[in-house]
């Protein structure tokens, strides 16, 4: 069965031209519960997202900062597993028809198999991959089960690449590529910055994948500054914290879907 890289691509170009940045979303499996984090997903996407990345909880998260690595906690200590995953991917999918992918540090699917990894992931109906911590140059395998199965390949670049590794790290890539938009794990930011309009317009120097924006983004007004220059707005911890400070899983779920549609407004308003 073939993944939904194709729905992504689609998603992407749609949001393009409607004149807008795509809104996606993160949050990661398995919290609070496997049920609840289903619900999540799906409430932000039915709230306004376009695209939802699946965290895969990790133990050492490298990339996230202290609101992620507790619900990444949680899940854990809940006893979630990579079918959990799966099975949110599948759920969260065909219940909005909207593409979906997993976010994941490498350790989890060497363990599991690549092949195994990408075939199930494809079967759940997933449209890809984000893979921070996994280096271009080490990433053959991978590429190779992923494009037989139809996944996207979603790399990580950062203010500090240099342009000659930007360019070798979209050329590897498929679906678009994640700019982090400053030094640092994920996380609420007052101000997005600089950093991230000069780092897209550099990545797009060297690929026509679409440049989506990640890390430091948590309202809809940053979400409008980031709208204007790049081609998605990615969020993640505003959601988590939303889930950590409310009274009950409900309330978690209601607070998500509040805050989807909080964001898709900033992303289509535009700074």
């Amino acid at each position: 069965m073939s993944g939904n890289v194709r729905l992504l691509d689609e998603t992407l170009a749609a949001a393009k031209s409607e004149g807008r940045a795509a809104l996606i979303a993160y949050l990661p499996a398995g919290f609070p519960t496997v049920d609840g984090g289903i619900e999540a997903v799906k409430a932000a996407l039915d709230g306004g997202a376009d695209v939802v990345e699946v965290g895969l909880p990790h133990s050492d998260p490298v990339l996230d900062g202290p609101v992620i690595q507790t619900a990444d906690d949680i899940a854990l200590r809940g006893g979630v597993r990579i079918a959990d995953v799966m099975r949110t991917v599948r759920e969260a999918h065909a219940a909005t028809g909207k593409p979906v992918l997993v976010m994941t540090y490498w350790n989890p699917i060497d363990r599991y198999g690549v092949e195994r990894f990408t075939a199930e992931l494809a079967e759940a109906g997933g449209a890809g991959c984000i893979l921070p911590d996994l280096p271009v140059q080490e990433s053959a395998l991978w590429r190779e089960h992923a494009e037989k199965h139809g996944l996207a390949t979603v790399f990580v670049v950062a203010p500090s690449s240099k342009d000659e590794r930007l360019a070798e790290i979209t050329a590897a890539g498929s679906g678009f590529v994640y700019a982090a938009s400053l030094m640092g794990v994920t996380g609420t930011r007052e101000s997005v910055g600089a950093q991230a309009e000069d780092l897209v317009r550099r990545t797009r120097a060297t690929t026509s994948l679409p440049v989506c924006v990640g890390i430091g983004v948590s309202t809809p007004a940053q979400a409008a500054e980031v709208a204007r220059f790049a081609d998605g707005v990615i969020v993640g911890s505003a959601f988590v914290k939303r889930m950590l400070d409310a009274s009950d899983d409900a309330a978690g779920v209601e607070a998500v879907r509040a805050l989807a549609g909080d964001l898709a407004g900033g992303v289509r308003r535009r700074a």
